[in-house]
């Protein structure tokens, strides 16, 4: 099938829908919110460019973290949240997240969402930076796929929410900037339609595909970021990435996560020569926020020539450790990894987004009727450097408040104009894959855990090398998706070689500390 990007389109020309909401996603942020538009008995559209359950939401391990213990307070939460950020939190946004997360988890309890208990209350567990026990989790570590689970079940079974699956969105309808909707492709019937809502809404995720090691499945190229940045929306704190600490590493293996709950419960982090380094970095040790946790890593794999550490839980109950890690355990003993008795080998890799869309508290972008939630928002609710477990709530608040505000604001009836694009020539021959994989060397070489100005302008020489393409025909949806994620990486090197500081999860070896005068947000725009 031969699909053309930019093509010669007529929306007059084009099957067209029109909806009360369109959704772009769907993981966390964009099951809620398509959920919670539904209860307003508002015709909702969920364009997803794969499978409903291609999501980060469903391969998130650790949990969900909430104010629900009886030590604990969303004073506490907003506490631990500012001090992870580095400084660049907006405290507004994490008191909205603190307070407005019990009360959202408590709902998705009562959509059916089982997590797990001891003596009749919920089992809750410490994650890295978290004063208190705090994390919600589900069949031990498969916390996302039980949220996935049920939001998946609403979804299909609400009268208003039409899922569409393998549909692609090419690029938002935008004029005078106002979105009126988004231009997909129906990957099956190999056509484009329109889709106009009263509301569109990203929830696309993240980028750890611009990654050579990432723990996030295939689909996550940015798409959601790209879209909005070339139709003129704002993007914010490009540079903070955050890379997970403990990936296994093992030869033939897929980059598989072990959740920082297995440090939670007391793991240690050895080195090759089965020393245990963290408390030489952190008076938090193994618990300490993941940039730091990350950075020891990687000095101790330089230390030693060595390409991987190990985490080690033996010296914990066997028992409870594969009752707490069911999916853990039994993924490591089919590559002939027992973690109750072996050490198992990680490094760091690609794991979340802490910046993307530019929004305010209510998910507005600065393009009118055009909202995002999730990994690929921005509204300053990480700062620098994400709070473990912190991820899904922000799906789930943020998500709510969307149709909480569209609800809020008068409906008013808006002529949607027609849109016609007239594109170059065909980009030529162009080998996708060999392009795809530059791009995840080029990032994980000069843009990863550690940067520096010079190797930062070869990633940004090698991404201006291909702005030729702007503009043409593609040829595939591969290249669709290979062409949001140049766009997506040079955002993130641009952004990271103007931050001259260290700070959370951005970090440059050429300026090694952080600074006062950078205390602020970097905010692109096109």
């Amino acid at each position: 099938m031969t699909v053309k990007y930019l093509v010669n389109f007529d929306t007059r020309q084009l099957p067209r829908e029109n909806w009360d909401y369109v959704i772009l996603g769907s993981g966390i942020a964009g099951l809620y919110t398509a959920h919670a538009a539904s209860r307003h008995n508002r015709r909702v559209v969920v364009l997803t460019k794969h499978t409903v359950e291609d999501s980060n939401t469903d391969r998130a391990q650790g949990g969900i973290a909430a104010a629900l213990g009886r030590s604990d307070s969303p004073a506490l939460h907003l506490k631990d949240t500012l001090a992870a950020g580095a400084g660049l939190c907006d405290p507004e946004a994490v008191n909205v997240l603190v307070n407005e997360g019990p009360g959202r988890v408590r709902e998705l309890m009562a959509m059916g969402a089982q997590f797990d208990t001891e003596d009749g209350r919920l089992a809750l567990t410490r994650e890295g930076a978290h004063s208190r026990r705090r994390i919600l989790h589900a069949a031990g570590d498969a916390t996302g796929a039980e949220i996935q689970r049920v939001l998946t079940e609403q979804a299909r079974l609400a009268r208003d929410i039409d899922v569409r699956e393998n549909h692609l969105a090419v690029d938002l309808l935008v004029r005078d900037n106002v979105c009126y909707g988004v231009l997909a492709l129906d990957q099956r019937e190999g056509r484009l339609k329109a889709f106009y809502g009263r509301a569109v809404v990203l929830a696309t995720g993240g980028i750890g595909q611009l990654f050579n090691h990432s723990t996030n499945p295939e689909v996550a190229t940015g798409d959601g970021i790209a879209l909005a940045y070339r139709a003129g929306a704002e993007v914010m704190d490009m540079e903070f990435i955050q890379f997970h600490p403990t990936v296994l590493s093992l030869p033939g293996a897929p980059r598989f996560l072990i959740s920082e709950a297995v440090r939670g419960e007391g793991a240690y982090l050895r080195n090759r020569y089965g020393e245990r380094f963290m408390p030489r970095y952190h008076e938090l040790a193994e618990l300490a926020p993941r940039d730091v946790v990350v950075r020891a890593i990687l000095a101790e794999m330089a230390g030693s020539a060595a390409d991987k550490v190990f985490l080690d839980l033996s010296h914990l109950d066997p028992e409870m450790i594969r009752q707490r890690f069911p999916t853990i355990s039994r993924t490591l003993a089919g590559y002939g990894v027992d973690i109750t008795r072996d050490p198992v080998p990680v490094a760091p890799a690609a794991h979340y987004m802490m910046g993307g869309v530019k929004t305010n508290l209510h998910g507005e972008t600065s393009i009118e009727r055009l909202y995002a939630c999730g990994e690929v928002a921005c509204q300053g609710v990480h700062g620098a450097n994400r709070l473990a477990s912190n991820s899904l709530l922000d799906g789930l608040v943020f998500g709510g408040r969307i149709v909480e505000r569209v609800e809020a604001t008068p409906a008013v009836p808006v002529e949607c104009p027609d849109f016609s694009c007239r594109a170059m020539d065909e980009s030529g021959e162009l080998n996708v894959a060999e392009l795809r994989k530059n791009i995840q060397n080029v990032m994980g070489k000069y843009v990863g855990p550690m940067r520096t100005a010079e190797g930062l302008e070869k990633a940004l020489a090698f991404f201006e090398k291909w702005e030729q393409l702007e503009g043409r025909h593609a040829g595939s949806v591969e290249e669709m998706i290979t062409r949001n994620m140049l766009l997506v990486g040079q955002l993130v090197a641009q952004a990271a070689l103007m931050r001259t500081e260290s700070r959370g999860g951005h970090y440059r070896r050429d300026y090694p500390e952080p600074r006062a005068r950078w205390q602020k947000h970097i905010i692109l725009r096109r």
